[in-house]
C-alpha cells in the first residue's frame, strides 16, 4: 500500500534565503551557539533541504565572506579607480569588502575568531587558505601587478595590515567606522612610503 502524504508542503529555498536565516539566528543568539536545525525551523524546511545548499556551518561562514569578496571585486570597476594612487585603490576595495559585512559585524568578528580557537587546528588551516586567498583577491582588485621579490613582500605587508584591520573594524564603535577607516589610510601610506624608499634603495643598488 501507498505510504500517504502528510500533506504539508515546503517552499523552495534558495542558498541565499538560507544564510540570511542563519546570520539572524546568529546575531540573536551567538556564532558558537548556532544550531543548524534551529536555522530549518526558521525557514520552515526539512534539515536534508539545508544540507542540501550547505554541508555544514563553516560553508556558511565561507559563502557569507565570499560576499565580502565579490563586494571587494566590485568596487575594482568603479570609474576611475584604476587612476587613483595605489593607496587610495587598497583603502577602497578593502573598505567595500567590510561594508558588505557591515549587517552582520559582531557574527563576523564571532566567526573570524571561532576559526582561530586553538582546540580547532583544522579550523585555524581554514582560515589561514582563506585568508591568502582574500589577500590574493584585494591586490587583483587594487590592480597590483608587481613580480618577485616585491609581490611576496606586499603580500606579506597586506596580510598582516588586512588582520589588523578587521581587528580594528570588529571593535569599532566609533560614528561612521572613523576609527577603521583613520588606521586603514594611514597605514597604508606609511606603508606606501615604506616600500618607495625600499625598492628605490634596491634599484640603485642593482645599477650600482
Amino acid at each position: 500500500m501507498a505510504r500517504r502524504s502528510s500533506g504539508r508542503r515546503h517552499l523552495p529555498v534558495d542558498s541565499s534565503a538560507i544564510l540570511a536565516a542563519a546570520l539572524a539566528e546568529a546575531d540573536a543568539v551567538g556564532w558558537g551557539a548556532l544550531r543548524l536545525h534551529r536555522v530549518a525551523a526558521r525557514l520552515g524546511i526539512p534539515l536534508v533541504e539545508l544540507y542540501r545548499h550547505y554541508r555544514d556551518a563553516d560553508a556558511l561562514a565561507e559563502a557569507w565572506l565570499s560576499v565580502a569578496d565579490r563586494a571587494m571585486l566590485a568596487a575594482a570597476g568603479v570609474p576611475g579607480l584604476a587612476r587613483r594612487p595605489v593607496p587610495d585603490r587598497l583603502e577602497r576595495t578593502l573598505l567595500a569588502w567590510l561594508d558588505a559585512l557591515a549587517e552582520h559585524r559582531g557574527t563576523t568578528a564571532q566567526i573570524l575568531l571561532g576559526k582561530l580557537y586553538p582546540g580547532h587546528p583544522h579550523h585555524l588551516a581554514a582560515l589561514v587558505f582563506r585568508l591568502s586567498r582574500t589577500v590574493q583577491w584585494w591586490r587583483e582588485a587594487a590592480g597590483l601587478d608587481a613580480g618577485p621579490p616585491r609581490r611576496q613582500i606586499e603580500e606579506v605587508a597586506l596580510t598582516a595590515l588586512f588582520v589588523a584591520t578587521v581587528t580594528c573594524w570588529a571593535a569599532d564603535r566609533s560614528a561612521g567606522l572613523a576609527v577603521t577607516r583613520g588606521v586603514l589610510a594611514r597605514s597604508l601610506r606609511a606603508a606606501d612610503s615604506l616600500a618607495g624608499r625600499l625598492f628605490a634603495g634596491t634599484q640603485s643598488a642593482k645599477r650600482g
